[in-house]
């Protein structure tokens, strides 16, 4: 989760429409650094923040992140950042584990961003 902006609106829509919805976050494993995904410390959570709103805030590490957003780019052509890679990769797992479900991710940063970072250099 970033700035919980996007997590906190699109929960709180959800919710009201139906509120089985699981609304579920993620977090950098300790010590992984991925850009647009932190781990907020409380005296620096944003205002807008209400984690009574999120069911679930699972974990992801900076490798998985940066493997799932050049995935993301090689299969669907869709050039997204790390932190897109990192939601998506909790999406994927959670797809994994449950049955009949319908799973939402939020593509939350562009790759172009990231070009000279070399996150999309050829193996």
């Amino acid at each position: 989760m970033g700035t919980t902006g996007t997590i906190m609106g699109t929960g709180r829509f959800l919710k009201e429409k139906n509120p089985a919805i699981r609304i579920v976050g993620v977090h950098p494993e300790p010590g992984s650094q991925i850009a647009g995904i932190r781990k907020w410390e409380d005296p620096y959570v944003p205002k807008i923040c209400d984690f009574s709103r999120i069911d679930e805030i699972l974990h992801v590490g900076q490798k998985e992140a940066e493997d799932t957003a050049r995935l993301l780019a090689r299969r669907e052509g869709i050039l997204a950042g790390p932190s897109s890679g990192g939601a998506l990769a909790v999406a994927l797992r959670l797809d994994a584990q449950l049955r009949d479900a319908v799973i939402v991710s939020v593509v939350c940063d562009r790759g172009d961003r990231y070009l000279s970072t070399g996150l999309f250099d050829p193996a």
